[in-house]
């Protein structure tokens, strides 16, 4: 049992990445669409490029999203709308006139031409009530057919020009009285119904609308049928609308049957391989190509969290609306990864992705190929992402780059541009837009993984940060020597395709342990006066060995990275303070040569590597009596070819040739601090 535990422990981050990979794979498939995936592929207007197609079992036609549309705006036309009739304001109406008429129109009228506007009146009131008047102003079309209803009971059918509408009521007035040859009265029958007019018909939205469901319910969503083993389509056949119609319908079919029969553990079974391979080729390739980032469990979750959360991001915007796929900013992986890691992943990831989502959205093969170019053109066109005009430039070619193969996918399909949907641009418009915001997400995951990018490197650079000053004032020939180091170090990593910037971080903070005891290092020794004449040998050589845990301490303290933090931890590697102890080797032959020894690790990276390098030449310069060139190609060659030989560069992954022209590059950046001058013959 011990050793089964003991077994687990050793192995517990390939254990961890085992339990990611099948988390990711299961959580990818979930969000997955829960249907098959038909195995043609076929466009409108196109050559049907597979074999025949015979009907593989019986399958009804589906209609276009055009005809639905159009029987349903047909149905709205020919649905009346319901008004429920209020009876009593009629009868009120009445009343109301019987008992105002008489108020209204003088007592000096003759009898006979007051029981003739009498009448008038009351044919008034008959023309504005015949169908009612509306209780308030409804956008309805004129030739819109109504039934008015009494409760129930549906009581009077017309049109809706049919209705009086409140501000219609006048112009009624007005021919009445015209056609009777009264319009001296006009006023006073205005003054009248003023006051007495009340409407009688409101609208019954309810009973309309359910109504109209119904009506709804009713449309037949096929039209015709297809038998199977009926030919389909022909290869080399140009797939008409007719046929693409028949060719969508049963599409439509076999996947919903695909994934409600029986075989849907089997479908299930299949998305899941191929989610599996394709993290299993992410995975693989970390292996091979990037050690560094495969054996960091926090590294491998970033790179798997990022992926997850582009696919879940996707699957939302395609279940809400597939219209606006392009909107999610899928570049920003590429962008993230360059930053964090290097371009090669990043590219291979955005691939692996895009391909996965393949599965999700619609058009799957132009969404691809725009995609895929899209992430190559984002790897090749951003650089130096610390930089906020070349993110903006970048944006603007990608985006540019979107719309360039929109454009010929379309005119591909449809054979012009009349029909080119112009708002698809604005989505385009907004991923690019939504693409800047990847210098805050940089900043997040920095926080939260613990992973550091160009940018806060570019921010550690700072001379003025608060660590580097108080460096420059506690200890400034430490701060001098770090400035030298970090110009030599930043050189040599751009001669051989180092990261120049991390290098040039490190070499800035590589000392800042010698911080604690400042005036024990000659550098910093202003006075003359040496406190190690007063300490043993051993005494002496520890001080100077402490400076690298004493600079991983206050490292830690002020929240340095830890990428940085291995610049610290290196830069002497296994080596030893070679003046002490041949020293102390004189007074004790038998010395342990690990009491003067740094603790190490040696260097690990061509960054760290460079670094052990350039400090050591730097420190080691200010001993050079009358620089020649000849002498500096010998110092130079001596020092580095002293660390090949112990050993110090056998953990990192640097060549002999990037040696060689790390070599060069210090002796001509030393040559130049020296000002040296050609040397002519006597």
């Amino acid at each position: 049992m011990k050793d089964f535990i003991n077994k687990l422990y050793r192995n517990h981050s390939l254990i961890y990445k085992g339990l990611l990979f099948i988390c990711t794979t299961f959580l990818i498939v979930y969000l997955f669409p829960k249907s098959g995936k038909f195995k043609y592929n076929f466009e409108r207007g196109k050559p049907w490029q597979s074999e025949n197609l015979q009907a593989p079992f019986d399958f009804a036609i589906k209609k276009t999203d055009a005809e639905i549309t159009s029987e349903k705006k047909e149905l709205v036309s020919n649905t009346p709308l319901y008004f429920n009739l209020d009876k009593a304001v009629r009868n009120n109406v009445e009343a109301a006139y019987d008992s105002q008429f008489k108020n209204t129109f003088s007592d000096s009228l003759s009898n006979q031409l007051s029981s003739n506007l009498y009448k008038v009146g009351k044919n008034i009131i008959s023309e504005l009530y015949k169908f009612g008047i509306l209780n308030e102003n409804y956008d309805f079309p004129d030739d819109r057919s109504i039934s008015i209803l009494d409760g129930r009971e549906n009581i009077k059918d017309g049109f809706f020009s049919n209705l009086i509408k409140q501000d219609a009521v006048s112009p009624v007035i007005d021919k009445i009285l015209s056609d009777n040859k009264y319009t001296a009265y006009k006023t006073d029958f205005v003054a009248l119904f003023f006051d007495i007019i009340e409407p009688n018909l409101t609208f019954n939205k309810s009973f309309t609308d359910k109504v109209l469901e119904d009506e709804f319910a009713k449309i037949a969503y096929t039209r015709g049928s297809i038998a199977e083993q009926t030919l389909i389509v022909s290869k080399g056949e140009v797939v008409d609308d007719e046929k693409y119609q028949i060719l969508k319908s049963l599409q439509s079919e076999y996947e919903s049957q695909v994934w409600n029969k029986t075989n849907y553990i089997w479908v299930l079974f299949a998305y899941t391989l191929l989610v599996a391979l394709a993290l299993l080729m992410l995975l693989l390739f970390l292996r091979k190509y990037r050690v560094s980032v495969f054996e960091n469990n926090t590294k491998v979750t970033f790179i798997f969290f990022n992926i997850s959360l582009l696919i879940f991001i996707t699957t939302l915007v395609v279940n809400y609306n597939s219209k606006y796929i392009y909107v999610v900013p899928i570049c920003i992986l590429p962008l993230v990864f360059k930053a964090f890691f290097d371009a090669r992943l990043g590219l291979f990831a955005h691939v692996l992705t895009v391909l996965l989502l393949g599965f999700i959205v619609p058009n799957s093969y132009e969404y691809m190929f725009l995609q895929i170019i899209a992430g190559i053109v984002t790897i090749l066109t951003v650089s130096e992402l610390y930089k906020r005009a070349n993110l903006f430039i970048s944006v603007g070619q990608i985006t540019l780059i979107y719309i360039i193969a929109y454009f010929a996918f379309f005119v591909i399909h449809e054979g012009s541009v009349k029909e080119l949907n112009w708002e698809t641009f604005i989505w385009f418009i907004l991923c690019g837009l939504a693409t800047l915001f990847v210098q805050p997400l940089i900043y997040a995951y920095e926080k939260l993984f613990g992973l550091v990018s160009d940018v806060s490197l570019l921010e550690l650079s700072d001379t003025n940060s608060k660590l580097l000053k108080e460096l420059s004032n506690k200890a400034p020939g430490t701060f001098h020597h770090s400035l030298n180091v970090a110009n030599l170090a930043e050189s040599s990593a751009n001669e051989i395709g180092a990261n120049a910037m991390l290098v040039r971080v490190g070499a800035l903070y590589h000392d800042i342990g010698k911080m604690k005891n400042p005036t024990y290092f000659t550098e910093n020794q202003s006075t003359g006066i040496n406190p190690h004449d007063e300490l043993s040998y051993k005494e002496s050589a520890r001080i100077i060995v402490d400076h690298v845990i004493n600079g991983i301490e206050i490292a830690r303290k002020n929240n340095l990275p830890d990428r940085v933090i291995d610049f610290i931890r290196t830069h002497h590697g296994t080596s030893v303070v070679y003046y002490f102890y041949a020293q102390e080797k004189k007074d004790f032959p038998d010395v342990d040569k690990v009491d003067f020894s740094y603790p190490g690790p040696k260097p690990f990276s061509k960054e760290t590597a460079i670094l052990m390098m350039c400090d050591s030449i730097e420190a080691a310069s200010k001993s050079l009596k009358e620089p020649t060139s000849t002498k500096i190609e010998a110092f130079v060659e001596n020092i580095i070819n002293k660390q090949i030989e112990e050993g110090q560069f056998l953990n990192a992954n640097i060549t002999f040739k990037e040696i060689q022209s790390i070599k060069k590059v210090l002796k001509y950046k030393l040559a130049n601090i020296y000002h040296l001058r050609i040397e002519y013959p006597e």
